[in-house]
């Protein structure tokens, strides 16, 4: 070998020495200092934009886009942008897929978004291998914070429980449980399947008479049938355990017939209501949130939803809204991008804004968020304006109530996280 090549081959040792060195130091650099990199974070947004729940996934995106572009104007995250990569979940399998390969093959940091509690199953699962964050904004179902629970999964969403102790305190203060009888319909799908469970152990604790429970497709538009059975039976009160575009056009049509029966139902959406209109929508219903809430941080939500969007925001975009707002907060108060630093900023701090006049709070044991709930129901002199026919009642719980009253306790609902 000449000096020359003799050289070479020193110089080139002494670089990939020297890159192996830096190599262990970055590996060895806390990660907020590895952060500093202006590659943008991206989140992954699963929703519905089709079929039956989408009209709901369309808030759910528009929320989901304010989060990021109110986050990135304030600097972003760690000093990087957030960047959304936002696709149609469509049903279980798609959804499985679409996060497969938005973790492998485009990186995300977290998954946020579903709707449809089969979806959501399917997400946590491929999430929960991947060791990635899911924020699901939208699943109902109480088996996701019970069975089949993870870690890395926390909920935006009220789960089943909650939404039908927040209708049924309404219903006992009414005289409308012990002793009445119940005829419910439920969309037949997980989502109501589990709500009919729930609405059921409610019914059976406080002395209600079941009188019969009809399964309704997802796909289902016309419900004449139900509505002759309604008359047939003539129930004390009729519960809907129903979903999406079923809830609209089955409140549509109780209208349209004329049915005289109280009407009440275990899950609402603002999607619903608006879709119901002024001149048929009816009952009284538990929601999470809606524009009316008067909170200062709710009304300063809701005026920069309507200067961006041209539209007021409904429950389904501010859950969107505030996972990637909660998950940027604890990134920057944290300074990590450490999955486990994350969650164990949020399962300690109990102070998060949640829009409502109480903060809320993650429980540590199945990662709920416990918040203020409500009910509605069609305003006594028809409102104010075409969006506000309906009115929202005060916080469920009640101010000095504790949150967790509406929730399902460990015994009810177990969650181990493995």
């Amino acid at each position: 070998m000449s000096a020359e090549d003799a050289n070479k081959v020193s110089e080139n040792r002494r670089r990939l020495l020297q890159g192996g060195v830096a190599a262990a130091a970055t590996l060895a650099m806390p990660a907020y200092v590895r952060a500093q990199s202006k590659d943008p974070i991206r989140i992954g947004h699963l929703t519905p934009m089709t079929g039956f729940l989408g009209p709901m996934g369309e808030y759910a995106v528009l929320g989901a886009r304010l989060a990021v572009e109110e986050v990135n104007a304030a600097g972003g995250v760690l000093g990087r942008p957030l960047e959304l990569l936002a696709e149609d979940s469509v049903n279980p399998q798609t959804a499985s897929t679409k996060a497969q390969r938005m973790v492998d093959r485009d990186k995300v940091f977290a998954i946020v978004g579903e709707i449809s509690s089969a979806s959501g199953l399917a997400i946590s699962q491929v999430t929960n291998r991947a060791q990635k964050l899911f924020f699901q904004t939208g699943c109902n179902s109480n088996e996701l914070r019970g069975a089949n629970c993870s870690r890395y999964m926390f909920h935006l969403e009220a789960n089943n429980t909650m939404y039908v102790r927040t209708i049924g305190q309404w219903l006992l203060k009414q005289g409308m449980v012990k002793g009445k009888r119940w005829m419910a319909f439920t969309a037949d799908y997980a989502f109501g399947h589990d709500l009919f469970q729930q609405t059921k152990k409610f019914m059976d604790e406080n002395g209600a008479v079941f009188v019969s429970n009809d399964m309704i497709p997802t796909d289902a538009t016309e419900f004449s049938a139900s509505m002759l059975k309604i008359r047939q039976q003539n129930p004390d009160i009729v519960i809907s355990n129903l979903a999406g575009n079923q809830t609209t056009n089955f409140t549509k049509q109780y209208h349209e017939f004329g049915i005289k029966v109280p009407y009440a139902g275990a899950d609402m959406n603002m999607t619903s209501i608006w879709g119901a209109g002024k001149s048929a929508f009816s009952g009284t219903w538990p929601i999470i949130w809606t524009h009316q809430v008067q909170a200062p941080s709710a009304q300063a939500f809701v005026k920069r939803f309507q200067e961006r969007w041209k539209k007021l925001p409904e429950n389904q975009a501010v859950n969107d809204y505030l996972a990637i707002i909660l998950l940027a907060k604890a990134m920057n108060e944290t300074k990590s991008d450490d999955t486990d630093t994350i969650i164990n900023y949020l399962e300690t701090t109990k102070d998060l804004d949640v829009l409502r006049a109480r903060p809320g709070y993650f429980r540590d044991w199945d990662h709920q968020l416990m918040f203020e709930m409500y009910t509605v129901q069609p305003a006594p002199d028809g409102g104010s304006g075409p969006q506000d026919f309906m009115v929202t009642s005060d916080p469920v719980p009640g101010p000095g109530e504790s949150l967790e009253i509406i929730a399902p306790t460990r015994e009810e609902n177990a969650c181990n996280f493995a």
